[in-house]
């Protein structure tokens, strides 16, 4: 059932935004994960590498192909990963379960050896909370809630110069908002406030 609100009441009675109203996947992904905090190298690491996979595509798409993903990228142990030779990049190519692009394989790889390289500054966890901003959205509407913003902007060219690539502005948005960073559940959605960063509604 449509809301006026933006929100789309299920069958078992909860709220959600419209994306994560029909595909399973995406609902328990939407209600067990999206917008909950991460606060380890192992696993921002990861959403940071979906996130750039996903540019230009749909979250569908990635989140189907998240286990190929992390066998494919070694479960995205940055260590491991950073190791990657021109070998590798050809068997990733040849990888029919993944996203095969690749600019974006070897901007993981990079980013791997930067999130190495962060380590000897307090790490990629401590560098990318640091952005997080002193408010979030209240978006009611989907038309509210914004694909970027100040923080995302500066935590992008923060980690431009840091080495990492396919960290654009709107990319880190998403990454933020998929993190916990920031609550961009639309207010009237049954998990708003969940993540325990933000109380308001």
């Amino acid at each position: 059932m449509n809301s006026p609100t933006g929100v789309i009441i299920g069958e078992d009675g909860l709220a959600r935004p419209p994306w994560a109203a029909q595909d399973p996947l995406m609902r328990q992904y939407y209600d067990t994960e999206w917008g909950m905090p991460v606060r380890d190298e192992h696993g921002l690491f990861e959403r940071l590498s979906l996130e750039c996979f996903q540019s230009g595509l749909s979250w569908a798409t990635i989140l189907r192909k998240r286990e190929a993903f992390r066998a494919a990228f070694r479960q995205f142990d940055p260590d491991a990963v950073s190791t990657f030779s021109e070998k590798d990049v050809e068997r990733l190519m040849a990888d029919s379960g993944i996203v095969r692009n690749r600019a974006k394989i070897l901007a993981t790889i990079n980013n791997a050896a930067a999130t190495i390289a962060l380590r000897a500054d307090g790490g990629l966890v401590d560098f990318i909370w640091s952005f997080q901003p002193a408010e979030t959205p209240s978006p009611r509407t989907l038309a509210e809630i914004p694909t970027v913003s100040e923080a995302s902007t500066a935590l992008s060219k923060a980690l431009r110069k840091r080495g990492f690539a396919f960290v654009g502005p709107t990319t880190m948005h998403a990454l933020m908002e998929a993190t916990g960073m920031i609550d961009t559940h639309l207010v009237d959605s049954h998990r708003r406030g969940s993540s325990g960063v933000w109380q308001t509604r």
